[in-house]
């Protein structure tokens, strides 16, 4: 898995003007620089803006600067930075670019490898990655692979004729979906949490665990993105990949062996499992909401229909819960309880493992609940793991109290802890696949929730809006859970205690 030798190759950044390659890819790259992890390489930022070698390198030195207030060899990063004007509709511009690519790749000696990175909208991943094929950039003596972002596709119609243009240019092999939750350091550790301790892979299956709930709350409104949301939601946009990315993670069986195809292989076997939810059975599993107006952090926050760009009698959801079922061996009878929205109580995702009730407490008090055993998952903002258990109170009678252990990604820990986006270029680079979408996941997460989509887009929910911003969410998420016999555990009060 993890490999120990430098880098080589030419990444090329499409819509390399654009907030996501300012905020994310150049300060991920200057670190993997910093930490000696990039040998030979070099990056061509392609956009369609006009702009100079010089100015763009300045850009990169402000982003590098911005995100993370370091300066050491920033001269030196920046140098390798090259940048070119695009028509991504234009052959003649891809020519260019494949010219520059050649003096580049001979001034660096890079050896034919190609990264393809497309930071933009997903209407241009189909037209760019044909064009790449036509004019001759993918035809390298190195590797080559092409990077894209979600949302890929609209509904699994859209996805399917979209993998077909991409898959004219690149194999399944060489497309790396990016879904940055699988970056994420606490998203990575499900894996060894449930793999390498034998305290909770026998327990991982329906016998002992009642409920696994899987939270993503945001503080933030739609803000500037209203127009993208308008037409995606909180289902497209977080519950289709991190959500149900989450659940496949949490649910896999072990694989044979820690490589990508056989990682792929189980998380696929997850979907393959998943319980078909249609038409009025709808809004038995799934609840959606859009927020209204309230006082977040001590501001008043208008509701999401008066957000800029977004209709005054708008459909969309900007909360999603739900009610997941795998059946099979391991999990039938065990809800996985998801829920995601914006301007929420606090940012926060985290996962809560509740196991079952011993049959016989001897320590049962009819005026006092025993806490079930919890383990939590913190993900962000905070990262580590905390497993709730009954201990006895010390000097007292043989009465339980709930005791904490936690492991927290902090002090020490910190400094280390790579961005997801990080991670997931390191991993590009070093060809390693495990953290990236395969299509069979793409489809099969399209395919379950284009049964909700289409039951929603088709009713007119007349209660919007239906939750307070600031709040966690409508009242029907609750009773979701409840008629269930279970609650959400308030992530406000579920904090990983820092070790010192």
């Amino acid at each position: 898995m993890e490999q120990s030798r430098n880098m080589t190759s030419l990444i090329m950044i499409f819509g390399a003007t654009g907030d996501l390659a300012i905020r994310k890819l150049f300060p991920s790259l200057y670190r993997l620089f910093q930490k000696g992890k990039l040998d030979k390489f070099a990056v061509i930022g392609v956009a369609r803006r006009p702009l100079s070698t010089e100015d763009f390198q300045n850009s990169v030195k402000d982003s590098v600067l911005t995100a993370l207030g370091k300066k050491d060899n920033i001269d030196e990063f920046a140098s390798h930075f090259y940048y070119q004007s695009h028509d991504v509709a234009d052959s003649k511009s891809y020519l260019a670019l494949k010219n520059l690519a050649e003096q580049i790749d001979e001034k660096y000696n890079l050896e034919g490898n190609r990264i393809f990175y497309l930071a933009m909208a997903p209407e241009f991943f189909g037209p760019i990655a044909l064009h790449l094929k036509s004019d001759g950039l993918t035809d390298v003596k190195g590797y080559k692979r092409l990077v894209i972002e979600k949302p890929f596709g609209h509904n699994l119609e859209s996805a399917k004729e979209l993998n077909e243009q991409i898959r004219t240019a690149f194999s399944e092999e060489e497309v790396y979906r990016i879904d940055h939750y699988l970056g994420k350091e606490m998203v990575r550790n499900i894996e060894v949490i449930r793999f390498a301790n034998a305290i909770f892979e026998p327990l991982w299956n329906n016998r002992y665990i009642s409920n696994i709930q899987i939270t993503s709350s945001e503080v933030l409104g739609v803000e500037e993105r209203g127009r993208y949301y308008e037409t995606s939601g909180a289902l497209r946009d977080m519950v289709q990949n991190h959500m149900m990315q989450m659940v496949a993670l949490l649910a896999m069986e072990p694989p044979i062996k820690l490589t990508t195809d056989e990682v792929r292989s189980e998380k696929v076997r997850v979907f393959r499992s998943l319980r078909m939810i249609e038409g009025e059975k709808i809004n038995k599993y799934f609840v959606r909401g859009q927020y209204g107006s309230g006082m977040v952090e001590d501001q008043q926050v208008p509701e999401y229909r008066a957000e800029p760009m977004v209709d005054k009698e708008s459909n969309t959801e900007t909360f999603v819960a739900g009610k997941i079922m795998i059946d099979n061996f391991r999990w039938a009878g065990v809800p996985f309880y998801i829920r995601t929205g914006k301007r929420m109580t606090t940012k926060s995702t985290k996962i809560v493992v509740q196991f079952k009730d011993i049959p016989m407490n001897l320590y049962y008090q009819p005026e006092k609940l025993i806490n079930p055993n919890l383990l939590v998952i913190h993900i962000q903002p905070e990262e580590g793991i905390t497993l709730h258990l009954n201990a006895k109170k010390a000097g007292g009678h043989l009465d339980a109290q709930e005791v904490k252990l936690s492991f927290a990604n902090t002090g020490i820990h910190a400094m280390n802890t790579p961005e997801g986006y990080e991670k997931l270029l390191y991993d590009c680079m070093r060809g390693d696949a495990t953290n990236f979408t395969h299509w069979d996941e793409v489809a099969y997460s399209w395919a379950f929730v284009d049964n909700i989509s289409e039951v929603w887009e088709k009713t007119k929910a007349d209660y919007y809006p239906n939750y307070e911003s600031g709040s966690m969410g409508p009242k029907a998420a609750d009773e979701l859970l409840e008629k269930d016999g279970f609650f959400w555990w308030p992530v406000t009060a579920l904090e990983v205690d820092i070790c010192k």
